[in-house]
Order: structure tokens, then C-alpha cells, then sequence
């Protein structure tokens, strides 16, 4: 027999129920004070400014689906500065379920890319075609190390792979970087070899067409691929990515997904490779995307790192490649073209494969650039992030002269840490969103007021809004969620999260 709750009781449940979806938790970080829970914020009836964001009740977004970083060796010797319980504490925070980040995803390179202590490759033996020799010992010392580490915390944790330099053996300068510099020991006579094909145009000009940048990068293209165009060795380099998937699940890495170079159009002193779009096209569509399908087809073949605006010439790729690539990596000028990228290919994934990395300042500036990237990416589309360093000792300065940025700085000094500005932007955008949520608005940081917002639907159906103010001044803001405003008032440089009860 069933027992008739009283109706008093009912409405009094359902306005309880109705108050409590009307009221979210509510965070900020500053520079001086970060992550702080401040009182709870009520929607309104009424709004007291412009809507800066509008979201109806039935809104659909794009779905959100990693939170990850990279594991590098600068990464493992700052952080083996540490005492044990303490690195201990920093991985829990960036990869449990209960900490503060919720990493589940990995980048890994293949050979050394450009916070490796020194160069090296899987195989060195020039003509090794049959890759007796590739092997990941290297890697069992160094990265590896740090990824157990990680895996203790997360043991759900997938990554995925692409190289920063084939082995110096295949490619038409004999070594790692593309250009000579202090830093290495390239001689300078090689340096032609980038703009200069054997009497073709050095230059390749394009109009700036309609989606296009404005200011394009890089201002000249390679005339020609730095990797050896022979059918032997695009054959053994598309072999490798597969061996390197094959001894990576020997040590319990799952890789399942890979990019075929970081930032091609980097003509880097450090590791690197450039490539032409021609030779982006053979290589992908001719020897990677088969062997993948003949020997990993659990595993997906993305285009990227770009880290080009040259619209005009990344769709020559991607076109040619038709339905062979499951997503796009896009990180630093590959920003500025998102929307068009979306448009033209909404079946793609678009991921953000790499935060920018700063100056080695990890300033209260550097995080509202982080918090600021966060937003635009994922705001125009990206359904996976991911950080660069995560953990440097000092000011993060590379075997090669460049100092970068990371969550979390280890004082070489004294063997200290901290957590940087920039690890609380992302806090504020990952401990609360999950993979799954939706993301149902954004609006990008304005030049005139500072501010900026994104709004995510997670899966529980609870709404988060993060949103930030770069400004001096403080702002207020209003976001109307269904018929409901939340009215906020935004202090001078500060992040906030608002994550609905």
C-alpha cells in the first residue's frame, strides 16, 4: 500500500528542489589569494547588466572529453628534487579523481623533442629499415619513470604520441634541429636547405583569403620536406609509430592516438622537422593512416601539431586526406583558425595539443594567459586540452636556452615548490568539468572590460560557469541561464567558478 506524501510536504520538497537548482557554489582565485569558496550565488529574476552570455534551458554544445598534459624529462628531474611524499602530493593533485586537476590523458613525443635533456632517437643505426634496433630504453629511464608515477594515481590514464624529429638519419640535414643556432652544432652552410628546392620558387605566397589571418605564420613556408622522400624510409618511419605503440603497451602505456610532427611550421634550433603540405599529404595518406588501420586500428590518426594560420594551405591536407583522420591538433597561430576549421569539418575533433609555454616567469600574467587560451579554445570548439610542462625547477630553462612555464616550480635552491597562477586557471576550468559536459557558451575576453565566460552542462546535468576579469577595475557581469541571471560582480584580475548544488 502506498503512503500519500502531504501535499504541504510536496511543496514544500519542490521548492526546496527549486531553490537549491537556483543556487551555485562559488570560487575564486586572485593573485594573492587563490582558490577561494566564497558565498553561494542565487539566480535572479531580474538582470543588473547586459547579458554578457545567454543559455536556454534545451541549449546543446559541443562535448568536452580530456583534460591532459605531457610528460617530459625536465618535468622528472624537477620533481625528483622533491622529497617523496611530497611528489607524492603533486601527482594526486594533477591525476586523482579526488584532486584537484583530473588529468586522464598523456602526450608523449617520440625521440627527444625540446625539454629532453640532450637529443637522442629510438634508433640511431642509419639504414635501419627493418628496425632491429628501435628500441624505448631511453624512454625506461627517464619519461617512462615519470608516467608510473602518474599511473598510481590514475591507472585509467591513455596518451597519445608524435615526434618533435624523426632519427637524424632520415632527413636531408643528418640531424635533429632544421636550422643551425649556439645551441646546437648544425653547420651553418645547411641552413639553405629550407627555402631552397633546387631552383623552385623559394617563396611560397598566398592570398589572404576570406578566414584567413591577416599576419600569417610562418611568413615563408619550407620549400621542402626535411624528411627523406624515399618510399624505404617514409615506409620504416609510419613502422616506427607502430613499434613505439607495441613497447609502450609492454610497459602498460596505452597509446591511442597519434600526430604525425609537432609544429611543423617551427623551423626550430632544437628538435624539429618541416614539412611541406605535399609531403604532410604522402606521408599521412600513403604510409601512416595504412599501417595504423593494417596493424593498430584501435588507435586514431589525427592531423597536427599545426601550428599554422595558413588556412588555405592546412585545408590542402585535410581535404586530401578526406575521412582518414579522426581529428586536428592545433596549438599557438593554429588558434586563430578554429572557427574555420569547425565549419568546414564538423566531423573533426579539434584539439588543443599544446598550452603555450610562457617565458619562465610563472607570473600572476602568465596564468590570465592560460585562463585566457583555456577559454578561446575550448569556447570555439577544442574537446580536449592540454598543458605543457607541468612541473619545472626554476625558471624551466631548456637545454637549448629557452625558459618556459609550468604549473607547479620547484626552487632548485632549497628544493621548495609552489603552485603557479597558472595552475589555478586550469583548476578553475578542470576540477569542476568533466569529460562528458557540455559546452553550451562562450564569450571571448573583450579588449574594451577584460572579461571573458564559458558555460558547460555537465553530466549530471548540473551547469558550471567559469568566468574571468584581466581588467584593473572591477566588473560586473550578468549570464542568463534559461529564464534565470546570475549577477556577479568580478574583482580586478580574478578567476571565478561557479558550479551549480
Amino acid at each position: 500500500m502506498k503512503r500519500l506524501i502531504p501535499s504541504s510536504i510536496t511543496f514544500a520538497l519542490l521548492i526546496a528542489l527549486q531553490a537549491g537548482a537556483q543556487t551555485f557554489n562559488h570560487f575564486t582565485t586572485t593573485e594573492k589569494q587563490p582558490w577561494q569558496k566564497q558565498a553561494a550565488v542565487r539566480l535572479q529574476t531580474k538582470a543588473q547588466s547586459q547579458p554578457a552570455l545567454e543559455v536556454t534551458d534545451k541549449a546543446q554544445g559541443h562535448v568536452f572529453r580530456h583534460w591532459g598534459t605531457c610528460f617530459n624529462e625536465l618535468d622528472l628531474d624537477a620533481i625528483m628534487l622533491l622529497k617523496p611524499d611530497e611528489r607524492e602530493r603533486i601527482m594526486h593533485d594533477l591525476f586523482a579523481p579526488d584532486g584537484d586537476l583530473h588529468f586522464t590523458r598523456g602526450r608523449l613525443s617520440m625521440n627527444a623533442n625540446d625539454y629532453s635533456r640532450a637529443w637522442y632517437s629510438c634508433d640511431t643505426v642509419a639504414g635501419d629499415f627493418q628496425l632491429k634496433h628501435f628500441n624505448i630504453e631511453h624512454d625506461k629511464q627517464n619519461v617512462i619513470r615519470l608516467i608510473k608515477m602518474a599511473q598510481r594515481w590514475q591507472p585509467q590514464l591513455t596518451f597519445w604520441v608524435s615526434p618533435w624529429s624523426p632519427p637524424a638519419w632520415m632527413k636531408i640535414n643528418q640531424d635533429y634541429p632544421v636550422r643551425s643556432s649556439q645551441w646546437n652544432r648544425q653547420p651553418k652552410e645547411k641552413d639553405y636547405l629550407l627555402f631552397d628546392d633546387g631552383g623552385m620558387p623559394a617563396t611560397i605566397e598566398m592570398q589572404t583569403a576570406q578566414g584567413q589571418a591577416p599576419h600569417l605564420f610562418p611568413r615563408r613556408l619550407a620549400a621542402q620536406t626535411y624528411f627523406i622522400q624515399d618510399p624505404r624510409y617514409l615506409q620504416a618511419y609510419a613502422n616506427m609509430f607502430c613499434r613505439f605503440i607495441d613497447l609502450y603497451a609492454e610497459e602498460g602505456i596505452p597509446i591511442n592516438m597519434v600526430m604525425y610532427q609537432n609544429e611543423a611550421y617551427s623551423y626550430t634550433p632544437y628538435p624539429g622537422c618541416a614539412w611541406t603540405a605535399d609531403g604532410t599529404l604522402r606521408f599521412n595518406r600513403d604510409y601512416l593512416i595504412p599501417i595504423m588501420r593494417q596493424r593498430h586500428p584501435e588507435v586514431d590518426v589525427c592531423i597536427g601539431t599545426l601550428n599554422t594560420n595558413r588556412l588555405d594551405y592546412v585545408k590542402h591536407f585535410i581535404d586530401g586526406l578526406k575521412d582518414q583522420v579522426k581529428g586536428v591538433g592545433l596549438q599557438w597561430e593554429g588558434r586563430q583558425i578554429i572557427d574555420s576549421l569547425r565549419q568546414r569539418y564538423p566531423h573533426l575533433h579539434i584539439i588543443q595539443s599544446e598550452s603555450e609555454c610562457g617565458n619562465g616567469q610563472m607570473d600572476w600574467k602568465a596564468g590570465e594567459h592560460t585562463f585566457f587560451l583555456l577559454n578561446e579554445y575550448i569556447g570555439r570548439g577544442c574537446d580536449e586540452y592540454f598543458i605543457w610542462n607541468f612541473i619545472l625547477a626554476d625558471q624551466g630553462s631548456s637545454s637549448w636556452g629557452w625558459k618556459q612555464n609550468a604549473l607547479i616550480q620547484v626552487r632548485s635552491a632549497d628544493n621548495t615548490y609552489r603552485y603557479t597562477p597558472e595552475y589555478y586557471a586550469v583548476k578553475h576550468f578542470s576540477h569542476f568539468v568533466e569529460p562528458g559536459s557540455q559546452v553550451l557558451a562562450f564569450t571571448p575576453r573583450t579588449e574594451e572590460t577584460g572579461t571573458q565566460a564559458i558555460v558547460f552542462r555537465r553530466t549530471d546535468g548540473k551547469r558550471v560557469v567559469v568566468c574571468g576579469n584581466t581588467s584593473a577595475s572591477p566588473l560586473p557581469m550578468t549570464v542568463k541561464l534559461g529564464n534565470r541571471f546570475m549577477n556577479i560582480s568580478l574583482a580586478p584580475h580574478s578567476f571565478h567558478t561557479f558550479v551549480e548544488k
